[in-house]
């Protein structure tokens, strides 16, 4: 048995090629006798990942050359001689972006044509005609040309140099152990395909924390490993960032002070970047957590998060490299004071610096204004930074939304994300077009998210959080894919292409996110979990804590008015979205406790009491959850059966999870407000 899974990639999976596959199989095998390649496609990875996946999908070999002859896999570069006036046009060529490429059918050639801006553009068409091949779509109706959304697609690992992933639910580290980096080329050269495979284009391997021995990565005792994994990566079109300790001057160089004006500071950061791209030519950047939960930074001395910002950029700058700054800034608090609200923070302090960054700064900003709960407005940052890049942060380690135990499919809530109109200028200004850059016409931007992965055998922990890593690279790719068509992508190519099978594993993805919102904290009410692990209920776990993390419910009600006239949360919108929340009547009732402070006895739209709601939710949605879990035993004779065994053993776990979420919410919500179930179910 292999060390690990190769996932979509294992492309020998007997569950994945079942009805319909050797009649595929033969007509594949007739038509394509040949794969013809460009003499300027130079990297031998290229060629080498459409041989292997012919070999090992169909179990046949089809010898490649610069050749060029009918029934032929034509793989080339835009530019190249070998394409020119023949198979694609000078209008074709010009709309190809580096990363872009075509796939088209010649019928006069017999041939399929997989051509790209450069060689970064042949990858992705050489990975995106083999999840064709895998989903037997009909190759010769083909005619797609492709550029991604998003000019950066980054993965933020939060690994530390001992082996240990901060929020990770799937193993340990995948770079490093006992404070060293550990090459593992077999594994990392499998990392770095499936990473390509759905997009991704860099990695931050180390956590933002950067505590310990971290702050010395960027020393010369790491270089050469460094430099040597940036290779494995660099044959993949992905460039390597790490995470970097503001303090860093201080801490590894033994300077007095970190202060980003000082002219002292600044050269030491110049010093080490130079040494850096001495090694690794095509590093990435930084990326930064500062004045954020122990983490110092420029206020520290005074200075403006701009400033310490643009110290790192304009050391970057002159090797084309991107300082990455996250906007997780906020102060802690007093539970005793109402008036200060967390949601706030990241606006307050980062929108009044909008146009103060250098071109190659890039403000990283969470999803929604607080910590990435199963629910959260989107942050009003978006659409308001009109003269800064912009990154979005998601997370795909499910740190809030069941710790790759309980099953979350996250991509419908990311599609809710990046699809949020901001109402910017007053007109249509989706999340997706502001953080590509081209709304505000800004010069880079993209989509980062915290992973999921660790060194388990399937990479994730729970095979199903597969997919959560999976749709966030397609997602990243291509925001406008519907995530249940990237669900049915992802199990037809890991799980099985049985028809029953995927139509029901894709049900369960689909369904689970609003299930495991249902059955913790609905209506925007998020936290309730266990304070430090972030894992099972605990109702006022954080609510008399210094993190700003209150619901303040009483014997009466619950929530926290966020409104214009409450904590002016609510205002850091454009109009449309503050008169939509301060309004009780358009305010989204999946939010309603996020923004308002309510009765128990306050009626809901359908005509139930808020109580009663949050009653049924949480019995409703335990009941779903149950019916998924029977749904996945009716899956034991469709898909391989250690992950059948292994999934059933998750299912096990959440439903403890959910029964514990049941019960305790419920009965907090019972003896808070003395108000029983009106259907007269248990609570205790």
């Amino acid at each position: 048995m292999n060390r690990y899974s190769l996932c979509w990639l294992d492309y020998d999976n007997s569950y994945c090629k079942t009805k319909g596959y050797a009649a595929f199989k033969d007509q594949f095998v007739r038509d394509f006798r040949h794969i013809s390649v460009d003499p300027a496609v130079t990297n031998p990875i290229l060629i080498k990942e459409l041989s292997q996946f012919i070999t090992e999908y169909f179990h046949v070999t089809i010898p490649a050359s610069e050749q060029e002859d009918e029934h032929a896999i034509i793989c080339g570069i835009a530019t190249s001689s070998f394409l020119a006036n023949k198979y694609v046009t000078q209008d074709e060529i010009r709309q190809l972006g580096s990363e872009s490429f075509i796939i088209k059918y010649i019928e006069e050639k017999k041939s399929i044509l997989l051509v790209g801006g450069s060689e970064s553009g042949l990858l992705y068409s050489l990975f995106t005609f083999i999840a064709m091949i895998q989903k037997r779509i009909d190759y010769k109706k083909i005619n797609i040309h492709e550029s991604p959304s998003n000019p950066l697609r980054l993965l933020n690992h939060w690994d530390n140099l001992d082996g240990s992933v901060e929020r990770g639910y799937a193993g340990a580290s995948l770079f490093f152990k006992n404070n060293q980096i550990m090459i593992d080329h077999e594994r990392h050269h499998d990392y770095a395909r499936l990473l390509a495979s759905i997009g991704i284009n860099g990695t931050v391997i180390n956590n933002v924390n950067v505590k310990e021995k971290a702050p010395y990565l960027i020393t010369n005792e790491y270089l050469n490993e460094l430099a040597e994994l940036a290779s494995i990566l660099r044959a993949y079109n992905i460039r390597l960032f790490l995470s970097v300790n503001f303090m860093s001057p201080v801490i590894v160089g033994g300077l007095d002070t970190a202060d980003p004006l000082d002219t002292k500071v600044q050269s030491w950061w110049q010093e080490r970047v130079s040494c850096i791209y001495d090694m690794i030519p095509d590093f990435g950047g930084f990326l930064v957590k500062a004045d954020s939960e122990y983490n110092p930074g420029p206020h520290t001395y005074g200075r403006s998060q701009a400033d310490g910002a643009n110290m790192l950029g304009r050391a970057l700058k002159p090797y084309k490299g991107v300082l990455i700054w996250r906007a997780f800034v906020y102060k802690l608090q007093d539970w005793r004071e109402p008036s200060i609200d967390r949601a706030r923070a990241a606006y307050d302090i980062f929108f009044p610096l909008d146009g103060q960054f250098e071109d190659n700064v890039i403000l990283q900003i969470k999803n929604g204004p607080m910590d990435f709960q199963v629910r959260e407005p989107v942050s009003p940052l978006f659409g308001k930074m009109e003269w800064t890049n912009q990154i979005l942060e998601l997370q795909v380690t499910q740190e809030y939304t069941g710790h790759q135990i309980d099953l979350c499919y996250l991509g419908p809530q990311w599609k809710e994300i990046v699809g949020f109109d901001t109402h910017a200028k007053g007109t249509q200004a989706y999340v997706s077009s502001i953080i590509n850059g081209s709304f505000y016409n800004r010069p880079i931007g993209g989509i980062a998210a915290v992973s999921n992965l660790g060194d388990d055998y399937n990479w994730t922990g729970h095979w199903l959080a597969q997919a959560n890593w999976y749709a966030y690279g397609r997602l990243a790719w291509d925001p406008n894919l519907a995530s249940a068509d990237i669900a049915e992508e992802w199990v037809r190519r890991t799980m099985s292409d049985d028809q029953d099978a995927t139509h029901s594993i894709v049900d369960m993805l689909e369904k689970s996110w609003s299930i495991y919102e249902r059955y913790t904290t609905p209506f925007g009410l998020g936290w309730m979990v266990t304070p430090g692990t972030h894992y099972g209920p605990s109702p006022e776990g954080y609510e008399y804590s210094i993190w700003g993390t209150y619901h303040r419910a009483n014997h009466k009600e619950i929530g926290v008015d966020r409104t214009s006239s409450g904590t002016g949360f609510s205002a850091q919108y454009h109009d449309y979205w503050t008169k939509q929340y301060d309004n009780l009547d358009s305010c989204p009732e999946n939010l309603v406790l996020f923004f308002h402070r309510l009765a128990y006895t306050y009626p809901m739209k359908n005509g139930k009491t808020l109580i009663q709601n949050i009653y049924d939710a949480h019995f409703q949605a335990y009941e779903e959850m149950r019916a998924m879990q029977r749904q996945w035993s009716d899956m034991r004779l469709k898909i391989d059966p250690k992950i059948f065994a292994e999934v059933e053993e998750r299912f096990t776990r959440q439903e403890e999870n959910a029964r514990q979420w049941r019960d305790v919410i419920n009965s907090f919500f019972y003896r808070k407000s003395g108000i029983g179930d009106e259907q007269g179910r248990q609570l205790y």
